[in-house]
């Protein structure tokens, strides 16, 4: 059996020494999931590093572990960033659960022109702690040693900008429509075998509605790669996944 992972909310301890996991994690592990003394689990620091430890001691709200073993896990290249549109019934948060146990790195929410979904005021700052916290589910559901991070909410102009500033680096900007005409699978074989691959490669899925014509003409004139997934229109929840898989699967695994 997998070992469940937490995610530290300070500094890992070295092997032989103790870990302490304490705050919402040494909770949920204590009170919830009711770890007992012997048992082994993984607790990360979300940057890469993690541990494993064995259960000595535990409390309502904290667990003691004596560290058995240090973890690392390299930085995954390139880097893979998702940008999604604001949606209804949680259908973005389950692009993100899936987004993040592909190994998505970064997640940018977007409110598009056609996004029924609105973050306005401090629904901003709800909408995403809502979304670092499936982010954090996700992290530990797939025992990730990175934990993926959620930025603030953009607007069309901003992604632009961010698309722009991007491409300056090298980075990569594939944006789904249904109207493109250079097809991912090509694109992403033009790829393999490149020298360096881009950084970073970002991609951009629009709301329930669609990318508007004029959000296409700005991300693409502002150096995005307007693609096409295949030859059905895919719901906002799981266009992100599958071009992600994609994307994955040709430059990382």
């Amino acid at each position: 059996m997998t070992l469940p992972l937490f995610v530290a909310d300070g500094p890992l301890a070295p092997v032989g020494g103790t870990q302490l996991l304490t705050g919402e994690e040494g909770r949920h592990a204590a009170a919830v999931q009711r770890l007992s003394v012997g048992e082994e689990v993984l607790v990360a620091d979300g940057a890469g590093s993690g541990v494993r430890g064995e259960v000595v001691a535990t409390a309502k709200n904290r667990l003691e572990l004596h560290v058995l073993e240090g973890l690392t896990e390299p930085a995954p290249r390139p880097r893979l960033e998702l940008v999604q549109a604001l949606a209804k019934s949680g259908r973005a948060e389950q692009a993100l659960e899936t987004s993040v146990e592909i190994g998505v790195d970064h997640v940018v929410p977007w409110e598009a022109e056609r996004s029924i979904s609105r973050w306005s005021g401090p629904k901003a700052t709800k909408g995403r702690a809502k979304w670092a916290g499936v982010v954090r589910a996700a992290t530990k559901q797939s025992r990730r040693l990175h934990e993926a991070t959620v930025g603030e909410l953009v607007s069309s102009t901003q992604l632009a900008h961010r698309i722009e500033e991007g491409a300056r680096e090298g980075e990569l900007t594939l944006v789904l429509h249904e109207v493109a005409t250079d097809r991912l699978l090509p694109v992403l074989g033009g790829l393999v075998g490149d020298d360096p691959v881009p950084p970073l490669v970002r991609v951009v899925i629009g709301p329930e509605g669609g990318i508007s014509p004029r959000e296409l003409e700005q991300f693409t004139e502002a150096g995005g790669h307007p693609v096409l997934l295949g030859p059905h229109v895919l719901r906002t929840s799981s266009a992100g996944p599958v071009a992600l898989s994609l994307v994955a699967g040709a430059l990382r695994w």
